[in-house]
């Protein structure tokens, strides 16, 4: 999903008469404070009850319908993915389906209802001015992950494996298990030469992939990249790749789930 397309598309929508938009961004933050025993359920409730205490003094049965129907949307929705929430809920919803945008992120939000003709996206254009599509790049001899994410949110993950046989980078769309290193078994006269050979070719090696990162990015529309791993490997990334680097890690995380590096990385 690109956000930012999403947020011009809502921007346009006017909407008349009794067919009104509701906006909700609700705060699922289970690390806050004030979330601790669920409150989030209860915000819910109130939020979406206090427009239909209101709807009950306006003379308009057809908005009244219309509104009965967004909130049982919304409210099964939240049913559905209770068990999956993150740190905040948004959405945006109309009775005949022609808008209809949900969506859990990582990053908290204050709690807001609307029920008005147009969408109000000042929250959701917030946190993608803050969080905007990003590249992270994980080093680790000749293993490289990188993730694509935005809002905080993985999108894509690519896993780049060098063959050792051909000096040719291999890439495995999606979750794939990275077989251990030359260097992590056997031996120890096996484990000196890989690392040898590896110091050796180090800087030619990574070059080679700097473009294919390069193109990755652009293809992705990366505002921001950072480039994790030990020093000399993220070196040779940055000497060659073209695309400016937002922030620099010496950190081995490309084992660490996704989730986890993103939250130290981006967050």
């Amino acid at each position: 999903m690109d956000i930012q397309k999403e947020i011009e598309k809502l921007e346009k929508i006017y909407l008349e008469k009794s067919n009104k938009i509701l906006t909700m961004y609700l705060n699922t933050d289970r690390s806050d404070p004030d979330q601790q025993g669920g409150e989030w359920k209860i915000h819910l409730k109130n939020g979406l009850r206090n427009f239909e205490s209101y709807l009950n003094e306006v003379d308009n049965e057809e908005e009244k319908r219309n509104y009965s129907i967004v909130r049982k949307k919304i409210e099964r929705y939240m049913k559905e993915n209770e068990q999956s929430l993150a740190r905040s809920v948004i959405i945006f919803a109309t009775a005949d389906q022609s808008v209809w945008f949900a969506e859990k992120f990582q990053m908290p939000v204050q709690t807001e209802f609307e029920w008005k003709e147009v969408a109000n996206t000042s929250q959701l254009r917030e946190l993608h001015q803050t969080f905007p599509k990003t590249g992270v790049i994980l080093t680790q001899k000749e293993q490289v992950k990188v993730l694509d994410a935005e809002l905080g949110s993985l999108k894509q993950s690519h896993h780049f494996q060098l063959d050792l046989d051909t000096e040719d980078w291999r890439e495995y769309l999606g979750p794939h298990e990275s077989r251990a290193t030359v260097g992590s078994g056997g031996k120890s006269t096996q484990q000196e030469k890989f690392r040898e050979r590896f110091e050796a070719n180090r800087y030619r090696w990574y070059k080679s992939l700097a473009s294919t990162l390069d193109r990755l990015a652009k293809h992705a529309g990366w505002q921001n990249i950072y480039v994790v791993g030990d020093k000399e490997e993220t070196n040779d990334l940055l000497n060659h790749m073209n695309k400016a680097i937002t922030d620099v890690i010496h950190k081995n995380m490309l084992n660490h789930k996704e989730k986890q590096v993103l939250h130290e990385v981006v967050l």
